[in-house]
């Protein structure tokens, strides 16, 4: 996978704890499998298989989201998954909290 430099700029922009966090698991994406593609889309990164948008992460003034655009349709048996929308579900992290990281790199 090539990575875009916007992205890879968009997140060396980002310090602390929760850059730390969005590039983990932006990382994670990336090794989603080899027809991952990515780009910029509203002004956060977002990671594609082929040409369909599937994750993305944004970082936010106290915690970092990890998006899914279907992620409603995600088996989610640890309860990670927020969001009340129609498609749309993504998980909060903030820095110090306790994750089940096993469960979030599943989804």
């Amino acid at each position: 996978m090539r990575h875009d430099p916007q992205v890879d700029a968009w997140l060396a922009s980002r310090h602390g704890e929760l850059g730390d966090l969005a590039r983990r698991w932006f990382s994670q994406m990336r090794r989603s499998g080899n027809d991952v593609r990515e780009l910029i889309h509203d002004g956060c990164p977002v990671a594609c298989a082929a040409d369909v948008a599937f994750g993305y992460v944004n970082v936010f003034s106290s915690h970092v989201n990890v998006g899914f655009f279907r992620g409603a349709l995600l088996d989610d048996p640890d309860d990670l998954l927020r969001g009340e929308g129609k498609r749309m579900r993504h998980v909060k992290l903030q820095p110090g909290d306790a994750l089940n990281e096993r469960a979030l790199a599943h989804l």
